[in-house]
């Protein structure tokens, strides 16, 4: 069931019942991303899956991460009620819920970050100024590639080409602006002086292939939150979700509890 969040600006799918637990989407993909994991998840929690300002029927926003981490925090005040809250993001998504956080420390309990960061590598910030400028210059169509090798390995996409063509059909429904100012604002971005102030139970998840966020991103993440633990997820890249769903619920069972 979708409803309406912050005052009609996010559209998120509701299932479930339960405490309330936010799954906020990377970049490179949408709310869908998350279809294998909510089955399970539901039958605990009252599963909430926004799409991000800009994703689909959420209206985008302007002035950079800090008004998206804004407008997902009115989201979950929304849809939380008071009611203790656990929030989940994957890559951009995880980027949103680390800033919300930070700038936000009642919104949430309980905080899960896979497959993201506190700041990117020269070489990383690199990579979104050349996706923004090529995606201006050529369309998303030409960036659709690097896209997906930025979240599947070579081999898992020639053993899934139905799943693929799904990833790919979702990538080229982003909306280009808001596809660009993302990647300007992780070009520049660098939370690392504020990690210290995050002080609710953080785990950290990322799969071992991933080259988007790479695992030395996520070991300077957990290092640097007061109350963090951080697992790796066996052969997977920047989305476990999709790729190993079991793995990846597994790695978070305990810490969900």
């Amino acid at each position: 069931m979708d409803r309406l969040l912050a005052n009609g600006t996010v559209n998120a799918a509701q299932s479930g019942e339960g405490a309330p637990l936010f799954l906020f989407h990377s970049l490179l993909s949408d709310r869908a991303s998350f279809d294998a994991i909510v089955p399970e998840l539901e039958k605990s929690f009252r599963t909430i899956v926004p799409e991000l300002p800009g994703f689909g029927r959420s209206h985008a926003v302007e002035g950079g991460l800090v008004a998206v981490a804004d407008r997902m925090a009115e989201a979950v005040k929304d849809a939380a009620a008071g009611a203790p809250t656990i929030v989940l993001g994957n890559g951009y998504g995880g980027f949103v819920a680390l800033q919300m956080v930070i700038r936000h420390p009642e919104i949430a309990g309980k905080l899960i970050l896979a497959d993201c960061g506190a700041a990117f590598s020269e070489p990383g910030r690199e990579a979104f100024r050349n996706m923004a400028r090529v995606s201006r210059e050529k369309g998303l169509e030409a960036i659709t590639d690097v896209a997906m090798r930025r979240l599947f390995a070579p081999e898992f996409q020639e053993q899934h080409p139905e799943l693929m063509r799904g990833r790919r059909e979702a990538f080229l429904r982003t909306d280009p602006n808001v596809f660009r100012a993302a990647c300007d604002a992780l070009a520049s971005l660098d939370l690392r002086p504020e990690l210290a102030g995050v002080k609710v139970p953080v785990l950290v998840l990322v799969g071992e292939h991933d080259e988007a966020t790479p695992p030395p991103m996520s070991h300077e993440l957990a290092a640097g939150l007061p109350r963090a633990e951080i697992k790796i997820i066996p052969g997977c890249a920047h989305v476990p979700q999709l790729q190993s769903p079991r793995q990846f619920l597994g790695a978070m069972r305990g810490f969900l509890l």
